[in-house]
């Protein structure tokens, strides 16, 4: 189990805090899903509530707004590995609960 742990941290690391275009402090958001601005905002929720949902116009609109295709696609793997890891926490936890409760 610690190496996922520590294979998961190294990934949260290197994908928020690594080299990229975006800043890590949008990257950061993004994997959070919170405190990114419009239009980009828009794409990131979807992307971690709805992803099929997530149209060419959504990636246009974030690319009117001056963000380039890399930064878009950084923020885009950010919000999605964000999301994934509140959902397997979430279920890890929900494990240990129903493991201590045996």
């Amino acid at each position: 189990m610690a190496d996922i742990k520590q294979a998961r941290a190294v990934l949260e690391a290197r994908i928020v805090e690594g080299a990229g275009q975006a800043p890590p402090a949008q990257r950061r958001a993004a994997f959070n899903n919170a405190g990114v601005s419009e239009p980009l905002a828009a794409v990131i929720d979807k992307v971690a509530r709805q992803a099929y949902r997530v149209t060419e116009g959504d990636i246009a609109a974030a690319r009117a707004s001056g963000l380039s295709e890399d930064q878009i696609f950084e923020m885009v793997i950010c919000a999605a590995v964000g999301q994934a890891t509140r959902q397997y926490e979430t279920a890890m936890a929900a494990l240990e609960a129903a493991a201590g409760e045996r």
